[in-house]
Protein backbone atom coordinates (compact mmCIF):
# COMPACT_ATOMS: atom_id res chain seq x y z
CA UNK A 1 0.00 0.00 0.00
CA UNK A 2 1.51 3.27 -0.94
CA UNK A 3 1.41 6.21 1.44
CA UNK A 4 0.07 9.71 0.27
CA UNK A 5 3.52 11.95 0.53
CA UNK A 6 4.17 14.47 3.53
CA UNK A 7 4.10 17.78 2.82
CA UNK A 8 7.48 18.30 2.53
CA UNK A 9 7.48 15.88 -0.28
CA UNK A 10 4.80 17.79 -2.35
CA UNK A 11 6.37 20.91 -1.88
CA UNK A 12 9.96 19.47 -3.35
CA UNK A 13 7.88 17.52 -6.20
CA UNK A 14 6.14 20.72 -6.95
CA UNK A 15 9.05 22.89 -6.90
CA UNK A 16 10.42 20.09 -9.23
CA UNK A 17 7.59 20.43 -11.70
CA UNK A 18 7.37 23.92 -12.21
CA UNK A 19 11.03 24.43 -12.55
CA UNK A 20 10.67 21.84 -15.80
CA UNK A 21 7.68 23.26 -16.78
CA UNK A 22 9.79 26.85 -16.96
CA UNK A 23 12.69 25.50 -18.58
CA UNK A 24 10.12 23.52 -20.79
CA UNK A 25 8.55 26.53 -21.76
CA UNK A 26 12.22 28.52 -22.78
CA UNK A 27 12.90 25.17 -24.57
CA UNK A 28 10.28 26.18 -26.94
CA UNK A 29 11.83 29.64 -27.92
CA UNK A 30 14.87 28.69 -27.17
CA UNK A 31 17.23 26.29 -29.21
CA UNK A 32 19.47 24.58 -27.14
CA UNK A 33 16.94 23.47 -24.21
CA UNK A 34 13.98 20.67 -25.36
CA UNK A 35 10.35 21.16 -24.50
CA UNK A 36 9.42 17.29 -24.08
CA UNK A 37 11.57 15.83 -21.89
CA UNK A 38 10.85 19.30 -19.48
CA UNK A 39 7.17 18.83 -20.03
CA UNK A 40 7.74 14.91 -18.94
CA UNK A 41 9.73 15.32 -16.18
CA UNK A 42 7.44 18.01 -14.98
CA UNK A 43 4.64 15.69 -15.44
CA UNK A 44 6.18 13.21 -13.65
CA UNK A 45 6.70 15.54 -10.66
CA UNK A 46 3.51 16.78 -10.64
CA UNK A 47 1.54 13.25 -10.54
CA UNK A 48 3.65 12.99 -6.98
CA UNK A 49 2.95 16.55 -6.01
CA UNK A 50 0.09 17.45 -7.06
CA UNK A 51 -2.38 15.64 -9.36
CA UNK A 52 -4.68 19.13 -9.61
CA UNK A 53 -1.52 20.39 -11.12
CA UNK A 54 -0.68 17.70 -13.64
CA UNK A 55 -4.49 17.50 -14.71
CA UNK A 56 -3.78 20.95 -15.48
CA UNK A 57 -0.65 20.62 -17.48
CA UNK A 58 -1.89 17.67 -19.60
CA UNK A 59 -5.24 19.75 -20.57
CA UNK A 60 -2.98 23.30 -21.25
CA UNK A 61 -3.58 23.97 -24.80
CA UNK A 62 0.08 24.21 -25.73
CA UNK A 63 1.45 21.31 -23.68
CA UNK A 64 -0.86 19.05 -23.32
CA UNK A 65 -0.95 17.36 -26.68
CA UNK A 66 2.77 16.70 -26.68
CA UNK A 67 2.39 14.91 -23.16
CA UNK A 68 -1.00 12.88 -24.59
CA UNK A 69 0.80 11.87 -27.55
CA UNK A 70 3.75 10.41 -25.55
CA UNK A 71 1.64 8.98 -22.98
CA UNK A 72 -1.16 7.17 -25.19
CA UNK A 73 0.87 6.57 -28.52
CA UNK A 74 4.69 7.30 -27.22
CA UNK A 75 4.87 8.99 -30.63
CA UNK A 76 5.13 12.79 -31.34
CA UNK A 77 3.92 14.80 -34.18
CA UNK A 78 5.23 15.52 -37.33
CA UNK A 79 4.98 19.00 -36.80
CA UNK A 80 7.01 18.96 -33.13
CA UNK A 81 9.28 16.58 -34.97
CA UNK A 82 9.78 18.98 -38.01
CA UNK A 83 10.73 21.63 -35.40
CA UNK A 84 12.81 19.92 -33.05
CA UNK A 85 15.02 18.64 -36.15
CA UNK A 86 16.00 22.21 -37.56
CA UNK A 87 16.51 23.14 -33.74
CA UNK A 88 18.74 20.31 -33.11
CA UNK A 89 20.68 20.89 -36.49
CA UNK A 90 20.83 24.67 -35.87
CA UNK A 91 22.16 24.50 -32.26
CA UNK A 92 24.65 22.05 -33.16
CA UNK A 93 25.80 23.88 -36.48
CA UNK A 94 26.17 26.41 -34.60
CA UNK A 95 28.01 24.99 -31.86
CA UNK A 96 30.12 23.33 -34.09
CA UNK A 97 30.79 26.07 -35.81
CA UNK A 98 32.09 28.21 -32.87
CA UNK A 99 34.39 25.60 -31.51
CA UNK A 100 38.11 25.78 -32.60
CA UNK A 101 39.23 22.18 -31.64
CA UNK A 102 38.86 19.64 -34.38
CA UNK A 103 38.60 16.88 -32.03
CA UNK A 104 35.53 18.71 -30.19
CA UNK A 105 34.26 19.07 -33.72
CA UNK A 106 34.43 15.48 -34.29
CA UNK A 107 32.75 14.86 -31.10
CA UNK A 108 29.72 16.96 -31.82
CA UNK A 109 28.89 16.18 -35.47
CA UNK A 110 29.30 12.27 -34.04
CA UNK A 111 26.28 13.57 -31.23
CA UNK A 112 24.56 15.32 -33.68
CA UNK A 113 24.13 11.81 -35.74
CA UNK A 114 23.50 9.64 -33.23
CA UNK A 115 20.87 12.41 -31.28
CA UNK A 116 20.02 12.04 -35.39
CA UNK A 117 19.28 8.54 -35.37
CA UNK A 118 17.66 8.14 -32.71
CA UNK A 119 15.43 10.85 -33.21
CA UNK A 120 14.42 10.88 -36.43
CA UNK A 121 12.91 7.34 -35.65
CA UNK A 122 10.44 8.19 -32.84
CA UNK A 123 6.83 7.12 -34.44
CA UNK A 124 4.50 10.35 -35.59
CA UNK A 125 0.86 10.97 -34.34
CA UNK A 126 -1.02 10.77 -37.51
CA UNK A 127 -3.51 13.93 -37.57
CA UNK A 128 -6.70 13.34 -38.63
CA UNK A 129 -8.46 16.42 -38.91
CA UNK A 130 -7.74 17.20 -42.47
CA UNK A 131 -8.35 13.76 -43.75
CA UNK A 132 -11.13 13.19 -45.77
CA UNK A 133 -12.91 10.88 -43.19
CA UNK A 134 -14.01 14.15 -41.17
CA UNK A 135 -15.33 16.55 -44.23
Amino acid sequence: MQQAPTAAWRWLWNGLGWLWVALGAAGAFLPVLPTTPFLLLASGCFMRGSPRIANWLHAHPTFGPILTDWYQKRAISRKVKRRATVMIVASFSFSIYIVGAMWLKALLITCLIVLLCWFLRLPETESVAGSAENS
